[in-house]
């Protein structure tokens, strides 16, 4: 039985959580610009992480994964620009920062271990 990818299945259901949020600021907040960005970097994290499972070769893995620790930064990014300017509350924002982070320290974990055993 294969086990569960851990780092897939956070980032899939954080992806979720940034669509819900994207909903909310566009209709309740009417915002365009700010929701668009944190629903691209949002959802890209764990695009990218799916993409690096399949990767063909650990050149192409360190990479994709490399875009999903940035994706993530960029999210924390928005994330605290929405919070600092009342777009979401603190409840809100602080539930999403500590998904965030959890998703930088898993990506930025792999990413580490994946640099140092390449050959090179």
């Amino acid at each position: 039985m294969k086990s569960e990818n851990v780092l897939l299945s956070k980032s899939y259901a954080f992806a979720i959580r940034i669509v819900n949020l994207y909903r909310f600021l566009y209709q309740d907040k009417k915002d365009v610009v700010i929701s668009r960005q944190i629903l691209r970097s949002g959802t890209s994290i764990g695009a990218n992480v799916e993409e690096a499972i399949g990767a063909q070769s650990k050149k192409d893995f360190i990479s994709k994964m490399s875009i999903a620790y940035k994706e993530a930064r960029e999210t924390n990014y928005w994330l605290r620009l929405l919070r600092d300017t009342n777009f979401i509350n603190q409840e809100q924002a602080t539930s999403l920062l500590i998904d965030c982070e959890e998703l930088l320290k898993i990506t930025g974990s792999i990413l580490k271990t994946s640099k140092n055993n390449t050959d090179t």
